[in-house]
């Protein structure tokens, strides 16, 4: 199975070690294949990059958290272009997920969860991935 996360959800995964999320992330990893683009790491290590984050994590932690992202996933290019989705800086994860032919999207994103599913493609929360 094909598994696209969120950007929220991957940073819930870093700062709540023991939250709904990281243990999604973490049954993702270990029974699926997750594929990210240039473009969502991109937006993961620009939130990372936030000075909101700095009490939380140091640049180092935060830095070895997106080394290790990219040893643990695979990247796939992405050449759709997607406009389905109502806030227009989620379509990237639709466009990935449909170009990798993704079988699912983990989401906390209420505007992609609207969207379940989408062109066959399963959008859940990380609760909902966790009791299926």
């Amino acid at each position: 199975m094909r598994v696209v996360i969120d950007t929220n959800v991957w940073i819930s995964r870093l700062l709540l070690a023991d939250s709904v999320a990281a243990q999604a992330v973490d049954k993702a990893l270990e029974h699926s294949r997750v594929m990210v683009s240039e473009a969502t790491l991109a937006e993961v290590a620009d939130v990372l990059a936030r000075d909101k984050f700095d009490k939380y994590l140091s640049i180092a932690d935060r830095e070895q958290f997106l080394r290790h992202l990219t040893q643990v996933t695979t990247m796939t290019s992405v050449l759709s272009e997607v406009t389905d989705c109502a806030d227009p800086k989620d379509n990237q994860f639709l466009a990935l997920a449909f170009d990798s032919e993704s079988d699912l999207i983990i989401t906390g994103d209420s505007d992609l969860v609207a969207l379940n599913p989408w062109r066959g493609i399963e959008i859940v929360s990380p609760r909902t991935f966790l009791t299926a």
